[in-house]
């Protein structure tokens, strides 16, 4: 329990899309009481005096590596994808992080309060993913904001490299393809014949596999979608459908040329990074404007940093830029916050200065849309985990 806080005298900025100038953010053991102006502060409370400050719940990035995809450590920090097999869907992400990272220093730096990690894209079905927090825990179990998240999957050139060097299926997109619908397949007759098992009351032997696809079929994973280009998505869509699948996109970066058919079917889209090249064939199109044009359409947008492939310290500078190229300032401060959470599926703990959830807060020295802004001091949980170094100090 972390007792009584109260940040007072800063902007507010709650990431619902209320602003309160000279506001009170109010904490107790752990959770946000009341935000506001004119709340009274408890006696005894420990009081942080944020005049001059931006305060706004800790940012999230819904789509990362952290962790299983260390800093500085080379192949010895790589573990982020099991390409063994083309289907690894029992594989969870929890089991591979480091939470002595150094990465997660530097996401406290930039403001990030929570994160997903995510496997990565070598599979066409890579495994689960799980949600935690940057800091606050003796081991990564105690970050945990929720284990079972969801099952990553990936079409396009990923896959299609990882298994085509090795000159094994799947090295087209078709192959691709017919890898996730077979294994879905799998995943439902498995489901049917375990659940046979219990009512005849006969040994069932458990595949973690299947058994987590199960999971994405009756939607309690997400289905994270890594796609780039518009036929993969509209790959994706297709899979979806037929299997009635949770879909979120990951990336998108053509997603825009479908907007209109993901606004229709309220299909979400984590898109990025911003701040990345055009490493590969799949991107030749990436630019800031298409989530400006997918946030236009009405589909539900967050920002991710891919981290490592753009520092995670990045992501409200990613922000900025996609605010420079079109994306109102609103739908920019909503998908580092309340957007991310939502479409990450913690949206009940975490992105917004809202009373019973998390008490993850961060005060900026400006608008954190202004480059020149740094994070003063972030709280997870009620609980000071960082400080910025002043000069002098």
């Amino acid at each position: 329990m972390s007792g009584e806080v109260a940040i007072v005298g800063g902007r507010v900025v709650t990431g619902l899309g209320e602003e309160f100038e000279s506001g009170t953010v109010l904490v107790s053991d752990g959770r946000i009481e009341a935000v506001g102006v004119g709340i009274p502060v408890p006696e005894g409370a420990r009081v942080i005096d944020a005049a001059g400050c931006w305060v706004l719940p800790g940012l999230i990035d819904p789509h990362s590596h952290i962790g299983v995809h260390e800093e500085a450590n080379g192949p010895a920090g790589f573990d982020g994808s099991e390409v063994s097999s083309p289907v690894t869907a029992g594989v969870r992400a929890l089991d591979a992080i480091n939470i002595e990272d150094i990465a997660f220093r530097d996401a406290l730096a930039g403001g990030i309060t929570a994160v997903v990690v995510k496997p990565g894209s070598g599979n066409p079905i890579g495994g689960q993913s799980v949600a935690i927090k940057t800091a606050g825990g003796r081991s990564v179990d105690e970050q945990v904001i929720r284990g079972a998240l969801g099952m990553k999957s990936a079409l396009g050139e990923n896959p299609k490299q990882a298994y085509g060097e090795r000159k094994q299926l799947p090295s087209t997109r078709l192959g691709i393809a017919l890898v996730i619908r077979q294994a879905l397949l799998d995943a439902r007759d498995y489901a049917a014949r375990r659940d046979r098992a219990r009512e005849e009351g006969t040994p069932f032997a458990v595949d973690l596999g299947k058994q987590a696809l199960t999971e994405a079929l009756d939607g309690t994973l997400t289905w994270e979608q890594h796609a780039h280009r518009h036929d993969d998505i509209a790959t994706a869509l297709r899979i979806a459908e037929e299997f009635g699948l949770r879909l979120v996109l990951n990336h998108g970066t053509e997603a825009h040329k479908l907007a209109d058919v993901l606004a229709e079917r309220d299909i979400p889209v984590i898109f990025g990074p911003v701040l990345s090249s055009r490493s590969k064939v799949e991107v030749r199109e990436a630019d800031p404007a298409n989530l400006a044009a997918l946030a236009a359409a009405g589909v539900r947008v967050a920002l991710t940093t891919d981290h490592p492939v753009v520092p995670i310290g990045l992501l409200a500078l990613q922000a900025a830029v996609a605010v420079r190229a079109g994306l109102p300032r609103e739908t920019a401060i909503a998908a580092m916050t309340s957007a991310a959470a939502d479409i990450a599926g913690i949206g009940d703990r975490v992105g917004a200065l809202e009373p019973g959830r998390d008490a993850d807060v961060v005060l900026w020295t400006g608008d954190p849309l202004d480059v020149a802004s740094t994070v003063r001091e972030v709280l997870i949980g009620g609980r000071t985990v960082h400080i910025a170094k002043r000069e002098n100090a």
